[in-house]
């Protein structure tokens, strides 16, 4: 019979090492196991590492079609969604380099409004395509060229009348009859209202949008370059007759005169203090000068005072010109106040409805 033969001893304490060293490692692993679920149920449930996400910005083309032919005249391709029209129209002018921004009319519809440049290009989209109309809108001007070339020609033309010049005038009666001092005065007054104009346009006004027609330069020069020469022909005039009522008329025609470019004036820097201070949420409202309680009867009280200066400067002078274009300017400034008191009726409602627009109860 074979007996079992039983282990040597070095032998059997390296079974019983390795069957202890088994049973360690499998202990330890448990307890790790353990540990970790542990760890996870009370952290949460494992989110998954996010994906890292490609931003995709979506470019518009805008189709530029001609308003009258409707032929297309170009497109303007990768337009990202935060551009503005103004920016539209710098890309089509360098695609087109004969019309510059400001002579450009984009238009949604044939008939409908020309945009404005402000506007998001975002905001007109329907599709990824955007079709616009083009009207080509003539050589422009800035508005403060606009006004400052308007105003210079009267305060020129009427200082070359005052001084009577030897190609207007004839010489010999211009030295031997005397000139009324009502004559130094209108002078004075026609001087002060333009160069209040001149300092407003340059200090005081704001004007948005930028341009307008050539056109409407040309057209307003006319206008007040000719009344301006008819004026100062007649009052500078060596015949010129002074006013019926004497000294008393003038004085008191000239002091309206006066405190009307006053008020023009105060009104003017009320306005733009409340566009610059960016406060359109209220109608203007009188302040502790007196100039401005106006406000408190119509919506325009700058026309209103405009108008009173021509009607002072008329019966200062007492000459038919004058007359003439006093009547014309109230006419004008009246059309002017009525369309500018609708805008103020959409927004300013509560504040503006009681107000006539240029001249209580009348207008």
């Amino acid at each position: 019979m074979h007996q079992r033969q039983k282990p040597s001893a070095p032998e059997h304490r390296s079974d019983l090492a390795a069957d202890g060293g088994a049973l360690s490692m499998s202990h330890n692993d448990s307890r790790s196991l353990f540990n970790f679920s542990q760890l996870v149920l009370s952290a949460g449930q494992i989110k998954p590492s996010p994906a890292l996400k490609h931003s995709k910005i979506t470019y518009f083309e805008v189709e530029i079609l001609d308003v009258q032919s409707k032929k297309q005249i170009c497109i303007v391709d990768k337009v990202p969604p935060a551009s503005t029209l103004l920016d539209v129209k710098h890309k089509f002018h360098k695609a087109c380099p004969q019309w510059y921004p400001s002579r450009v009319g984009l238009q949604l519809e044939r008939n409908g409004p020309f945009l404005k440049d402000s506007i998001n290009i975002q905001s007109l989209a329907v599709s990824s395509i955007i079709t616009l109309y083009f009207t080509d809108l003539g050589q422009q001007v800035g508005w403060t060229t606009f006004f400052l070339t308007e105003y210079t020609g009267p305060l020129l033309i009427y200082l070359l009348f005052y001084i009577r010049l030897s190609t207007i005038y004839d010489q010999v009666e211009s030295r031997k009859n005397f000139r009324h001092p009502v004559v130094h005065l209108a002078c004075f007054c026609h001087c002060l209202h333009y160069i209040r104009h001149l300092l407003e346009t340059l200090f005081v006004h704001k004007f948005s949008e930028g341009h307008t027609p050539l056109k409407n330069m040309i057209k307003g020069c006319v206008f007040y370059w000719g009344f301006t020469s008819w004026i100062a022909y007649y009052i500078n005039h060596p015949r010129y007759t002074p006013p019926s009522f004497g000294h008393r008329q003038v004085s008191y025609a000239a002091l309206a005169f006066l405190m009307c470019e006053a008020g023009n004036h105060f009104i003017n820097v009320a306005l733009a203090h409340q566009t610059n201070s960016g406060n359109k949420t209220c109608f203007p409202s009188p302040t502790y000068n007196p100039f401005t309680w106006l406000f408190l009867l119509v919506s325009c009280p700058n026309y209103t005072y405009e108008a009173g200066s021509w009607i002072s400067f008329t019966v200062m002078t007492q000459t038919l010109p004058v007359g003439i274009f006093a009547f014309l300017m109230v006419i004008q400034m009246s059309l002017w106040a009525k369309k500018k008191h609708k805008l103020y009726l959409k927004r300013f409602y509560p504040e503006v409805r009681r107000k006539a627009a240029m001249i209580p109860i009348i207008f």
